[in-house]
């Protein structure tokens, strides 16, 4: 199953180095180790979760003859494999992270594929576009007031001049008011419109 590389082990160490880390890698979704185990490890784990989508009672105990706990291999089938059931292979991915400190080994970062990734690759025949939603009606404009003639603002400007400061604090909170008033329609007109 696994490559060619000796990794510096015997075979019976080799494999079962692969067996732990297999498992440790389904159960968890990610790993970080040297970038040639994680080479060795991709098609093994990959392999696994084929075994998952097959899901039956032989593709269950051969899992089971590989990977060493028998509750990875229940989230294997009952989780992890239905995720890829859209995908045809490639459920993993092996990311470089650079010389690791001390020995100057080559790291990467061996991690499952999301699924989310999967289901969101189009499907390679055209489906007719679902029709877009319809716009939101625009909310109805606010009444214009009618055209002033110059006498009546001559008229109001001498109305202004001749009135004391209480009335024009008067009149200002009285246009405060009537502002915030507006704003709050306008904030439930839009609400509505949502």
């Amino acid at each position: 199953m696994p490559g060619t590389r000796k990794l510096g082990k015997p075979t019976d160490q080799r494999f079962a180095m692969f067996r732990q880390q297999v498992t440790d890698f389904l159960d968890k979704g990610r790993m970080e180790t040297t970038i040639t185990r994680a080479k060795e490890l991709r098609p093994i784990a990959e392999k696994m979760i084929t075994l998952g989508k097959k899901n039956t009672l032989a593709s269950r105990r051969s899992a089971l003859a590989f990977i060493t706990r028998e509750d990875v291999v229940t989230k294997l089938f009952a989780e992890i494999a239905p995720k890829y059931a859209a995908r045809q292979g490639g459920y993993c991915r092996i990311t470089r992270l650079g010389p690791r400190r001390g020995d100057g080994a080559e790291m990467a970062v061996l991690e499952l594929v999301e699924a989310a990734v999967a289901a969101s690759t189009p499907a390679r025949t055209l489906a007719p576009a679902a029709p877009a939603p319809a716009p939101a009606p625009a909310p109805a404009p606010a009444p214009t007031p009618a055209p002033v003639e110059q006498e009546e603002s001559v008229q109001e400007e001498s109305v202004l001049e001749e009135s004391t400061p209480e009335e024009s604090v008067q009149e200002e909170s009285a246009q405060e008011e009537s502002a915030e008033e507006e704003s709050a329609l306008e904030e439930t007109e839009q609400e509505e419109s949502k």
